[in-house]
This record gives C-alpha cells, sequence and structure tokens, in this order.
C-alpha cells in the first residue's frame, strides 16, 4: 500500500544563520522597500544564489564571481533556502 509523501520543502532560513561555505537561494527581502530596492541594485534579489564566505557581525558573500559584504542586520533581512550545505 502506497503511503502518501510529504512534497520536499527545502530548508529556510536568513542568510545569516546559513552557515559559512554554505549556498542558498534568496526566496525573499524583507524590511523597507527602499532597502529592499537597494539590495536589488546591488544584484542581491529573488531566486539568485549566494554563498557565504566568511563573517559574523559583517558576512562575505559571493554572488557570481562578486564578492560583497553585508552587515548583520543586512543579512538578518534575506531569507534564502538552503542549496549547498558547505563548499566541497
Amino acid at each position: 500500500m502506497n503511503t502518501p509523501r510529504e512534497p520536499f520543502r527545502p530548508q529556510r532560513m536568513k542568510l545569516a544563520q546559513l552557515p559559512n561555505g554554505a549556498a542558498g537561494r534568496v526566496c525573499e527581502l524583507t524590511g523597507h522597500a527602499e532597502f529592499c530596492q537597494r539590495l536589488r541594485e546591488m544584484g542581491v534579489g529573488e531566486s539568485i544564489i549566494i554563498e557565504r564566505v566568511s563573517g559574523q557581525g559583517t558576512l562575505l558573500c559571493q554572488i557570481s564571481n562578486t564578492r560583497i559584504a553585508l552587515s548583520h542586520g543586512a543579512a538578518e533581512q534575506i531569507i534564502v533556502e538552503l542549496i549547498r550545505a558547505t563548499r566541497p
């Protein structure tokens, strides 16, 4: 007898919670509209892949071949779904 399976739901978290070396797909930007627009202008928009390279207070992140630094507060406003736990 077949039992219904729950659909796969990727683990969502704030970018600030993503471990160093892990990558996630941006799902949502929260906060004020101006803040979200500024993130998008920097290349941090919904559906992009972002990797957390290092950091605690200030996070160094990589998008494609570009590295950007984000404050911990900014990283708290970016919701990602985990796609790779750590870099091989």
